[in-house]
């Protein structure tokens, strides 16, 4: 499936949605406006035909129903564009990031008092490819054993070099900053690399290596 099908298909499927959204609108008996009032005496109201009472008894489920089947309808639609929308991503990434010329690089903490991560640099031969800076929230989610995908790109085969760059807050809550760095080298398929920061309990201070994933 190309990428200009499953566009089609989305956009298909939103107008579904939209077109949904407001039948189920149209179907909504309007609220009746009560009834003025006056000084003069009220006369006894007529009873209904009784046959009509029923008819509008056994319309009520019926209604629900309809709306209820509306409803599941729509909710399906929305399942179809939420896996649209990921069929997309994925197939965007295979087309801007090939698997023989791809390398993504991740992000793992197993840390405690050591070190507090403000942010990191990464260098992919000499050339600034990320600076990213972190939230507290962000850096809790890797404590707590999260892994983030800091950067995805395109390099020919062959002899590359990695240098990462980790600042923040070392022990004694004094600024700290270092740098690890690996040769890899690229061949056909995709490269994966991470960065891992690690407590050294034994040295009291955080350790930070870069992992080649073959």
């Amino acid at each position: 499936m190309n990428l200009n099908t499953l566009a089609s298909r989305w956009l298909i499927t939103t107008m579904l949605l939209l077109l949904a959204g407001a039948s189920m609108a149209a179907d909504t008996p309007a609220a009746t406006a009560p009834a003025g009032t006056s000084d003069t005496p009220s006369t006894t109201a007529v009873p209904a035909d009784a046959n009509a009472a029923a008819s509008a008894n056994s319309a009520a489920p019926a209604q629900s129903e309809g709306t209820r089947s509306l409803d599941e309808d729509l909710q399906g639609l929305k399942k179809d564009v939420v896996d649209l929308n990921r069929d997309l991503f994925v197939l965007e990434e295979e087309l801007l990031y090939p698997a023989n010329t791809q390398v993504a690089v991740f992000v793992s903490m197993d840390v405690g008092d050591f070190f507090a991560l403000d942010s990191l640099t990464l260098k992919i031969d000499n050339k600034e490819v990320q600076n990213y800076l972190y939230t507290p929230r962000e850096t809790a989610a890797l404590i707590k054993g999260g892994v983030q995908r800091l950067f995805v790109g395109n390099l020919k085969s062959g002899q590359h070099e990695l240098v990462a760059f980790f600042s923040g807050k070392g022990p004694n809550d004094r600024d700290y900053k270092r740098g690890a760095t690996i040769k890899f080298e690229k061949g056909v398929g995709a490269k994966y690399l991470e960065l891992k920061i690690t407590d050294r309990a034994r040295r009291q201070q955080p350790e930070f290596e870069i992992r080649d994933w073959e």
